[in-house]
């Protein structure tokens, strides 16, 4: 049986624990679709890869929880500019080729989504799991709905660099740290893995706390009102 979390729980706890006491619409947005999109499909699934996902999405985005262009510009000649900035500048130079830069048809394959999709390559294989032409309209990465599948499929199945979620977290291994290069490497592992903990622990005690507390308010009200409908002794 499927039991789902107990979301105000999940939300108070990464409030204080992520969000510095305070979580915005938009982030809230982003963070119930990630979660419904988990519910829907994948409940039944290690709870600590969603924990992992929320994570990436957190990092990635800048903490805005919502689909973002890489170096959060509003537009891609601003993303494209700042990128070709910090390249020239020597402050990219783990970068080979220059992604962002406009093909022949002028579309720029630079980081969209929450997980930051980057490449021509990358685009053509995510159209196909989300059945939205991305080569044809890259921006449509940025849609929340395609977003999401990216994030969660990309990270499931090791679409990205090759390591799957399950490769790190699975019933011998819980290498929070390693996980990181489902994405980018070791980059900011050590603080991907804080992150994420921060999630777990938002989501793996909450269900049962949450059922547990529903049950007792039940039953007080149960007794409640057999108290009040008795006969007082005299």
């Amino acid at each position: 049986m499927v039991v789902h979390m107990d979301r105000a729980f999940f939300f108070d706890t990464v409030r204080h624990g992520l969000f510095k006491g305070n979580l915005t619409q938009p982030q809230v947005v982003g963070i119930t679709a990630i979660l419904d999109a988990w519910e829907q499909r994948f409940a039944d699934a290690d709870r600590r890869w969603l924990a992992y996902i929320l994570a990436t999405a957190y990092h990635e985005t800048a903490y805005t929880m919502q689909p973002v262009r890489e170096t959060l510009a509003e537009s891609d000649a601003r993303a494209v500019e700042i990128l070709e900035t910090a390249f020239v500048a020597g402050r990219l130079s783990w970068v080979k080729t220059p992604y962002w830069r406009p093909d022949e048809d002028g579309r720029s394959w630079l980081g969209r989504g929450l997980v930051q999709l980057t490449h021509k390559r990358n685009y053509e294989a995510m159209s196909g799991l989300t059945g939205i032409d991305l080569v044809a309209d890259p921006d449509r990465a940025m849609e929340m709905d395609a977003a999401v599948t990216i994030l969660i499929e990309g990270m499931l199945q090791g679409s990205f660099t090759g390591h799957k979620l399950a490769d790190h977290l699975n019933a011998t291994t819980a290498d929070w740290v390693n996980a990181r290069r489902i994405v980018n490497g070791t980059d900011r592992a050590e603080k991907l893995a804080a992150y994420a903990m921060v999630f777990d622990a938002a989501i793996r005690p909450d269900a049962a706390r949450g059922m547990l507390a529903r049950l007792k308010a039940w039953g007080a009200r149960v007794i409640a009102r057999l108290t009040a409908g008795a006969p007082r002794l005299r």
